[in-house]
């Protein structure tokens, strides 16, 4: 067989009891996860920043840019909930390069999946431990969510992962705030149908068991712009991409409509620094048009300490290893602007 099976996997149940999360932050977690449930039903005008590294490759780096957006969150706190990017796994386009976290711990050495599962639930747990912040990640496999699924607030369901049907059906049995992406082509009806499936109940395989969902009424979509035939990035953040939008969301059956717009990817054109100019559109979109401001709930913004990004084993503290960043100044007066418009 082509298959080499190297060891069993520790089940989410050993993980979790050996790495449990303190009932005082279940508490707060809790807490939060209602507050974001909150704007996306519309009954809190906040807005939502989701904000933070492409892939979280390093504890104390991650550890001191989310401590940096705490001080930010507490200045804004009445206006914008700051949830950090944790992101622990990187889709690979062509499937070389670093996956992140739960592949490689080390980012120099080689996979350990044991250490990786270790180390992305270890560096959940202490960045809500040292900042009091909820944090997002990125569904990559399904089957792994589970690992996390008691320490997450938001949960992304990526382009290349939104038409699957095992994502939309496990995103119908959380009980968090779960974005799904446009697929690359851009085409706002797949986005929509996987929303519709992740808000409706299913029955199916998860882990080896039969299970049942209820649906998760939180699930909503995210704008990340398109790329043609051509390889050409085709964005979709724009005025007339948000009416459409809102158009699609008025024909839909769907329970609290709510989009947020990943200012970066093919919306950049992954220029990392059109970020800014982006959510500054977006801002002003919502300010303009009141039915875009009832579905526009928040952003998603790539950003780190240090900005751009470089190779693996290049050793500069807090700097990307995958795909450019904002750096902290930038990050920290967008946060500001942000709140000053909403």
């Amino acid at each position: 067989m082509a298959f080499e099976f190297k060891k069993k996997l520790p089940i989410p149940k050993d993980i979790k009891e050996q790495y449990p999360m303190p009932a005082e932050l279940a508490e707060l977690k809790a807490k939060r996860d209602q507050e974001i449930k909150d704007v996306l039903s519309g009954k809190s005008d906040k807005f939502l920043a989701i904000i933070g590294p492409c892939s979280a490759d390093n504890e104390p780096a991650v550890l001191d840019y989310v401590s940096r957006l705490t001080k930010v969150q507490e200045e804004i706190k009445d206006r914008v909930i700051v949830i950090p990017r944790v992101y622990t796994n990187k889709p690979r386009t062509t499937g070389e390069g670093y996956k992140g976290l739960l592949h490689q711990p080390d980012p120099d050495a080689a996979p350990d999946l044991l250490a990786g599962i270790v180390a992305i639930r270890t560096m959940h747990l202490n960045v809500i431990k040292e900042s009091g912040l909820t944090t997002a990640d990125e569904m990559l496999y399904p089957e792994n969510y589970w690992y996390l699924a008691d320490l997450l607030s938001y949960v992304a369901v990526g382009a290349r992962s939104v038409e699957d049907q095992q994502h939309r059906l496990t995103v119908s049995g959380m009980d968090v705030a779960a974005g799904m992406k446009n697929p690359t082509s851009g085409d706002y009806s797949v986005m929509f149908n996987s929303v519709y499936a992740a808000q409706h109940a299913h029955n199916f395989i998860y882990r080896g068991w039969d299970v049942n969902t209820t649906g998760n009424e939180y699930a909503h979509t995210i704008l990340r712009g398109a790329t043609n035939k051509h390889g050409q990035a085709i964005p979709n953040y724009h005025y007339e991409d948000l009416i459409r939008l809102v158009e699609f969301y008025q024909k839909m059956d769907l329970k609290n409509p709510a989009c947020v717009v990943d200012a970066n990817h093919a919306n950049s054109n992954k220029q990392f620094k059109e970020q800014i100019r982006i959510v500054s559109e977006v801002m002003h979109s919502r300010n303009y048009n009141e039915e875009v401001r009832k579905i526009v709930k928040g952003v998603m913004i790539e950003s780190y300490i240090e900005e751009g990004n470089q190779k693996v084993g290049a050793g500069c503290y807090g700097k990307s290893i995958t795909d450019p960043c904002l750096g902290w100044e930038d990050s920290k007066n967008l946060l500001y602007s942000i709140a000053e418009k909403c």
